[in-house]
């Protein structure tokens, strides 16, 4: 259960942000707002490092929450305390919002984890 300050703003009610595929304006734009994620062709990735393995295990926990929340899946690999995530939009055939409103829900949870980027 999420109970940070930071991730309290966000609803924990479904909606899902518009799907269609963002113009590169508009991605440079988004992307200022999350720096710790960069852009690797259609996608946005950024690595987490958790203080242990039992909080990496517990972000990945709660970003599937909101994941759910969103209808909006990363991929996610586990190594030990670090995390790489990736995320992008198939169905749109790159990035959208939906893309940068869970990479900023992302970061709350890491934030509010204790893990460093």
């Amino acid at each position: 259960m999420l109970t940070g300050r930071r991730v309290t703003a966000f609803s924990m009610a479904c909606e899902t942000p518009p799907m269609e595929r963002l113009d590169e304006a508009a991605i440079s734009a988004r992307l200022s707002q999350v720096p710790d994620w960069t852009r690797e062709g259609e996608e946005i990735r950024r690595t987490v490092v958790a203080p242990d393995f039992r909080t990496a295990i517990a972000i990945v926990n709660d970003v599937a929450e909101q994941a759910e929340n969103l209808d909006h899946h990363p991929d996610i690999d586990i190594r030990w305390r670090r995390l790489h995530l990736a995320l992008t939009t198939h169905d749109a055939g790159g990035l959208t919002e939906r893309d940068f409103t869970l990479a900023a829900r992302v970061d709350a949870i890491a934030a509010d984890h204790g893990a460093t980027a």
